[in-house]
């Protein structure tokens, strides 16, 4: 193989490389190294790291690569030979790595006690720092392809990252009681907080923490709407005012309703009408069948005993009232009060359906059944 007279990497235009590994190991003494702004090189030998470079030209001697030179005992002087690996390392700001969680974290929100699916997305920024540290305990246990970018290292501290965040905000959710949709006010210090846990990780591998940002803390739609639906329901029982434990009180009746599938409640929620409907029947059916064992507040809707004169939950009268029997006019065909003498409608005089023995004739008769009179029925002019 050539002897080299030039070693030098002129990097990548997106800087998304973090070290480079030279495609030659021959070198000679007299060669140039140059080293670009941004860049540091090291010559490696048998795995050890023996000497660096930073940004410069410079000429290979003995002087200039002390570690290596005692390592191996090079020859001095001259353009003599000699056999070591090249490594160039990119010593710029990292800024743009993106991170995420890979797997929800599920917790129950302490606010609305909603089962939630928590997700985490964020940037962070790496600068390399210990160039030693680097090679011998990342590096040296890694495939030593020709070219490694950040990529490789985002795969290799995904874990360690997706952990600390997961416990982080777990954490900071149940012990502090913070509801997931308030949870976004606190991504400063989350942010802050993560980066400390996680600079002492990643400095045992040559690594500084520029900075590290939890930009978004979000969780699927459907789990959002539970959260929606319950302010919605707070909305509405803060509107009602000081009714809105009464109202809140009569859902939970129909809920339990529709749950006992023996109930009449129950049973038309299976079948896909509405709970008034059901509950209107089901208090028909209690007040007109002697085996209902609750009564039904007409207030509050409260379950109370059948015995119960008074609801116990809003006081409600629960007597039930007589309801006043209901005749037709014989003329008109209007439903009237049994007890009226004329038809508030047609005028009809409804005493005269009754005969002078009190026996009910009916409008067609002529003479009274039951002692024989002749019936004298009166109508109003308008009839």
């Amino acid at each position: 193989m050539a002897l080299l007279d030039v070693v030098r990497f002129n990097g990548l235009k997106n800087r998304d490389w973090i070290i480079y590994k030279y495609p030659s190991d021959q070198l000679v003494f007299g060669t140039q190294l140059i080293v670009q702004e941004g860049q540091a090189a090291i010559f490696v030998k048998n795995g050890t790291v023996c000497d660096a470079f930073y940004p410069g030209t410079f000429m290979l001697s003995t002087e200039n690569l002390p570690l290596l030179n005692k390592l191996i005992n090079l020859p001095f002087g001259g353009k003599t030979p000699f056999s070591a690996e090249v490594y160039f390392l990119n010593t710029t700001t990292k800024l743009d790595i993106n991170w995420g969680t890979t797997d929800p974290i599920q917790l129950i929100d302490p606010k609305y006690f909603v089962r939630l699916r928590i997700r985490a997305f964020g940037q962070m920024g790496l600068k390399l720092q210990d160039y030693t540290m680097f090679f011998e305990e990342l590096i040296g246990g890694m495939n030593q392809d020709d070219l490694v970018k950040y990529d490789k290292i985002k795969e290799f501290y995904r874990g360690l990252i997706v952990i600390k965040v997961k416990s982080i905000i777990s954490t900071t959710i149940i012990s502090e009681k913070i509801s997931a949709l308030e949870i976004s006010t606190k991504l400063e210090a989350l942010s802050q907080h993560t980066q400390l846990q996680i600079t002492e990780e990643f400095e045992k591998y040559g690594f500084k923490v520029v900075n590290f940002y939890i930009q978004s803390i979000n969780f699927p739609d459907e789990d959002f709407e539970k959260i929606n639906k319950i302010l919605e329901d707070k909305a509405a029982f803060e509107l009602m005012g000081d009714n809105r434990y009464s109202t809140k009180r009569s859902f939970d009746v129909y809920e339990g309703a529709a749950n006992n599938q023996n109930g009449v409640a129950g049973a038309f929620a299976a079948g896909g009408l509405g709970f008034g409907t059901a509950m209107s029947i089901n208090n028909g059916m209690n007040s007109t069948l002697g085996g209902a064992s609750v009564k039904i507040c007409p207030a509050c809707h409260a379950q109370n005993s059948i015995k119960t004169n008074f609801c116990s939950e809003c006081g409600e009268v629960l007597k039930e009232k007589v309801q006043e029997e209901m005749i037709q006019c014989p003329a008109c065909n209007k439903s009237i009060h049994s007890k009226s003498k004329y038809c508030p409608e047609c005028g009809f005089d409804l005493g005269s359906l009754i005969c002078e023995c009190g026996y009910k004739l009916d409008l067609n008769s002529k003479f009274c059944p039951e002692c024989g009179k002749k019936v004298n029925i009166h109508r109003s002019e308008e009839i």
